[in-house]
């Protein structure tokens, strides 16, 4: 007589076993039972059928009931819920809509239950507009209401997977979407700063992002639902889809005797058995070991579920097949950007008390010669003796090839070294030589070998600002677009001959922009006798830091709004974009920013037949400020008016082009993120002018503006010549034309510190004694303490590490600000040229005049 073999679930573990057990045993009596209508279904494809991007219903259908029957002779009872199992006896009770409540006996048993969503016990919670995503009738009943008439709004409770896919596919489907997670971040696989990343590209795609606040209860309102938060706001919406967890859905087994992990999942062996005779259990509802770390976890992910179903059937069959464990490798997209992580995170490996250290690079997908590469942020995770415990790898494209790298070499223990030994496959549209998990190795390598020695963001908030220096190595104009506060520009070029700039006796904390020069600078200094520590992945790892979602003042949708995108995302298009002319153009999946609103970008095509670009520059893979320098070189040759186009892949470019546009008085037309993650801007040379072709909207106002500043300076006082060069500066790093016109006592900020050996009247002798020479001689205006004052505000500025006044001076030169003295002062005091420092001009107030008439503002100091 044949052996029997009954199967409670039917999707991914269930199914998996079955098909495996025919395969092993083609005589085996096979029964799975399977409460909803549908079996073996593609639940992970679910979100992408509501949200439109499946467009076929019948594709979900991995198998069916019939084709099931037909090529494996299983025999498939669906609609029928096994309600209890009896292990003495060997039998388990069935709860059928056709055959009614029975009785079915087994040889051996495999449990594959799944997990259910959460639902917590809430005010309001039965409410019909509340809806969850397990299988295909609740699928048919989310996307019945997404396309009904009157849905224009949405709120996704929980942050996880589910939460985060279906907040995109929601908003693709063109509704106006809140996402509500309880805890910091989204997505707990991945560590905050890498989460992150996902995080922005949900903002600036239109979702409202709301995190560390939990509800409280639901109230229907007319045809809406409100959602009350524990912060006291209200969201009021059409729908609310409630993704925050799952839990094994086992209550039928409680009575069993089946043992169960803290967490009410079953416990099982490496060989998928219970702890009762013939009875396994896989998939969601089963307590796993964590690879990584050993102990015992859950990880709810297909994968390891269909796995898990082989096993068990392979044990069944006898063939004695063990199951080592889960390192949880898992992956999404949001949007353009794909997420992926595999191993242990920091917060696991904290919360285990493990030791740990981790790097962060930020390589290019592919050879950035050969068009398309774009970045990739990746996060390594390793013991102090170098075996690989976790990554995470965030980009637009080659993320999940560079994770099952690294998820291989978990799986077998390996180290960092590894990583760098591994030869993988190169060319240039695919990867660059040193692929970038080679790259990780190599960076992780350098700590333990005490190449160098790291820091990461948080540590900034306990640094001893006494004991420490912190030093920006990128160049000028990336550390004026921005950088951590508190730290002083020396350009990793210009270390070695500023040396002296530096305190040896306090520890140096170096970092550029992704940590490769930072390295370059940590090596310096080291070899030079320093402490010196570097941030690793540079300030491009510190910015992921420190995002926070955009405060939404008004949460309720703009119902004009609500219906153009979703008319629009019915069409295929996501919204559209303001050109300046007053027409509307659609646009597919392409976030933008215009001249005259911040709203979706038009396709490329397009919108280069209508802005006909005198000028094309492809700035693809270079990082900051690589590209901004490109810009400003291609737009100087231009003619004022004509449009420069601009391609990118750097993800700062998309704010950084912003900022500079406006510094350096450009138009900036169209900034268009497109889905494969570059970034295209068409700026225009000068300002556009209101004009009949371009009008303004309703009550505003133009300003027009000069790209230049002019400052007198008269006080020869030391603060306020501080005052003036640090307005100088910070006027020139935003690309303004900066003149300063020193005279009477200013000049003396100005002279040289030497003496200089000149001829002389007697009026100019007594004023050259009496006056102090050079800027090293200043006084403070106020509180001078014969001479204490200016000494206790310059020691005062190094230990905040601000620049002293002859270094910002020097930056002035650097940056072409033009300092001009006044002859007729020199004259009067008799200061002659041969005094004055090197780059000082000589000229009168004609030529002042003349400059501060092209002036937008002028200055007196």
């Amino acid at each position: 007589m044949s052996k029997k073999v009954l199967i409670v679930g039917g999707v991914a573990g269930g199914a998996s076993a079955a098909a495996r057990l025919r395969r092993l045993d083609e005589d085996v009596h096979i029964v799975m039972f399977e409460r909803d209508p549908y079996i073996s279904f593609a639940n992970c494809g679910l979100p992408y059928y509501i949200g439109g991007s499946i467009q076929d219903r019948s594709k979900l259908l991995v198998q069916t009931p019939e084709a099931m029957h037909k090529r494996f002779n299983i025999d498939v009872r669906i609609q029928s819920e096994v309600v209890s199992i009896d292990p003495v006896n060997k039998k388990v009770r069935v709860e059928s809509i056709e055959k009614g409540s029975y009785e079915e006996s087994y040889d051996a048993l495999i449990l594959s239950p799944g997990a259910k969503p959460i639902r917590p016990n809430l005010p309001g919670i039965e409410s019909s507009k509340i809806h969850m995503l397990r299988n295909i009738p609740d699928t048919d009943k989310v996307k019945a209401k997404v396309a009904a008439e009157g849905t224009r709004s949405a709120v996704v409770i929980g942050g996880g997977f589910i939460g985060v896919e279906m907040a995109e596919n929601l908003r693709e489907a063109g509704l106006e979407v809140s996402l509500i997670e309880a805890g910091p971040q989204i997505l707990a696989p991945f560590d905050t700063e890498m989460s992150s990343i996902l995080a922005k590209e949900l903002d600036e795609h239109g979702v409202n992002l709301i995190f560390s606040d939990m509800v409280q209860g639901f109230a229907e309102v007319g045809e809406q639902i409100q959602v009350q938060l524990a912060s006291g706001t209200v969201l009021q919406s059409d729908m609310v889809l409630l993704a925050i967890g799952v839990s094994p859905d086992t209550s039928f087994l409680k009575d069993s005797g089946l043992e169960f992990g803290p967490r009410g999942h079953i416990v099982v062996n490496e060989r998928m058995e219970t702890n009762l005779d013939q009875v396994y259990a896989v998939g969601d509802a089963v307590e796993v070991v964590d690879f990584v770390n050993g102990t015992k976890t859950a990880i709810p992910l297909a994968g390891p579920a269909n796995k898990q179903g082989r096993i068990a059937a392979d044990n069944v069959s006898g063939l004695g097949t063990t199951y080592k464990g889960s390192q949880g490798t898992s992956i999404i997209k949001v949007f353009g950007v794909t997420g992926a992580s595999t191993g242990n995170n920091e917060k696991t490996l904290q919360r285990l008390g493990l030791p740990y250290h981790v790097i962060y690079i930020h390589p290019s997908s592919h050879a950035t010669y050969y068009p398309g590469a774009t970045p990739i942020s990746m996060k390594l995770i390793f013991d102090p003796k170098g075996t690989v415990l976790g990554a995470q790898a965030v980009g637009y494209s080659g993320v999940d090839k560079r994770i099952d790298d690294i998820a291989t070499v978990i799986r077998f223990r390996g180290t960092v070294t590894d990583l760098t030994e591994l030869e993988l496959s190169y060319a240039p549209p695919y990867s660059s030589a040193k692929d970038p998990v080679n790259m990780a190795g190599f960076a992780a390598e350098n700590i333990l070998q005490g190449l160098t020695t790291v820091f990461i963001p948080k540590d900034l908030e306990g640094r001893d600002k006494n004991n420490t220096i912190l030093v920006d190595v990128r160049s000028e104009i990336e550390h004026a677009n921005g950088h951590i506060e508190g730290s002083i520009n020396i350009p990793v070029d210009d270390l070695r001959g500023r040396l002296n700039e530096l305190d040896p006796s306090k520890e140096i904390w170096v970092y550029c922009q992704v940590g490769l020069r930072g390295y370059t600078a940590s090596r310096i200094l080291q070899q030079k006798g320093y402490r010196v520590k570097n941030l690793t992945g540079g300030y491009k790892t510190y910015q992921m830091s420190q995002f926070a979602p955009k405060k939404k003042d008004n949460l309720t949708p703009n119902v004009d709004t609500a219906v153009a995108s979703k008319e629009i995302a019915a069409t295929g298009a996501m919204t559209e974009t303001g050109t300046g002319t007053g027409t509307v153009t659609p646009t597919v999946n392409a976030t933008a920013f215009t001249a005259n609103s911040s709203t979706i970008g038009a396709p490329s095509s397009k919108i280069e037949t209508e802005l006909a670009p005198d000028s094309v520059l492809d700035a693809c893979g270079l990082c900051c400020p690589g590209p901004l320098i490109q810009v400003k070189m291609s737009m100087d040759p231009l003619l004022d008016g004509q449009v420069l186009k601009v391609t990118a892949s750097d993800p700062g470019f998309y704010e950084d082009i912003k900022a500079w546009a406006r510094m350096s008085n450009h138009t900036l037309l169209q900034l268009t993120k497109l889905p494969t993650g570059m970034i295209e801007a068409y700026l225009r040379k000068g300002v556009i002018e209101a004009s009949a072709s371009a009008p303004t909207g309703a009550g505003e106002q133009v300003i027009q503006t000069s790209n230049a500043s002019t400052m007198v300076v008269f006080s020869g006082d030391l603060d306020k010549a501080i005052a003036s060069f640090i307005i100088a500066n910070g006027a020139a790093s935003s690309g303004k034309k900066v003149t300063m016109f020193f005279t009477f006592w200013g000049l003396n900020i100005i002279r040289k510190d030497e003496k200089v050996h000149v001829n002389k009247n007697f009026i100019g002798k007594m004023f050259g004694a009496m006056m102090p020479r050079g800027s090293r001689k200043l006084t403070l205006s106020n509180m001078n303490m014969m001479g204490m004052g200016s000494k206790m505000i310059r020691s005062l500025m190094k230990s905040k590490n601000i620049s002293s006044l002859e270094e910002l001076i020097q930056m002035a030169i650097d940056q072409g600000v033009e300092i001009v003295a006044c002859q007729m002062s020199m004259d009067l005091m008799g200061i002659t040229r041969e005094e004055l420092i090197d780059g000082v001009g000589i000229g009168g107030v004609g030529y002042y005049l003349g400059q501060a008439d092209q002036s937008g503002h002028n200055l007196f100091i």
